[in-house]
């Protein structure tokens, strides 16, 4: 059976912005290592994924665990998988995790990223806010 996340780890790999559309909720959370507010709501997520899938060189998932546990925003248990990658940004080499939790009909609701180390989180972070800048999602700072 292929589930969201199944599918979620092909679009990234083969770099499809347009697959993701479905597979998120419309009032999907994506908690982002560079930024202490959530990014909120599909257009949103869509939009900084877009500039992720530009940003990061070599990307690559290396592992995956799937469970449940408890989601940010309201605290009820869901289905929730761990995706493990490796990836570089601007020469800095990172290793992350991307946590997923499900609705009940299966789609990715929250969405959570950390990553290691510190000066990759910074390199990370200055080349997201460029490139939500550039594509018009949120101001120049």
């Amino acid at each position: 059976m292929t589930t969201a996340v199944d599918c979620f780890r092909a679009a990234v790999d083969r770099r499809d912005l347009d697959a993701l559309d479905d597979l998120f909720t419309e009032d999907i959370r994506l908690y982002s290592p560079v930024k202490f507010t959530p990014f909120e709501g599909r257009p949103m997520v869509l939009g900084l994924f877009g500039v992720l899938l530009r940003t990061f060189e070599d990307f690559r998932y290396v592992g995956e665990f799937a469970g449940a546990s408890q989601t940010t925003a309201d605290g009820t248990e869901a289905p929730s998988a761990v995706l493990l990658f490796r990836a570089s940004v601007g020469g800095r080499e990172i290793h992350g995790i991307d946590l997923l939790h499900l609705d009940d009909d299966g789609r990715i609701k929250e969405f959570t990223v950390m990553v290691r180390p510190a000066s990759a989180v910074q390199a990370l972070g200055e080349a997201v806010l460029a490139g939500l800048v550039a594509d018009g999602l949120v101001p120049a700072p």
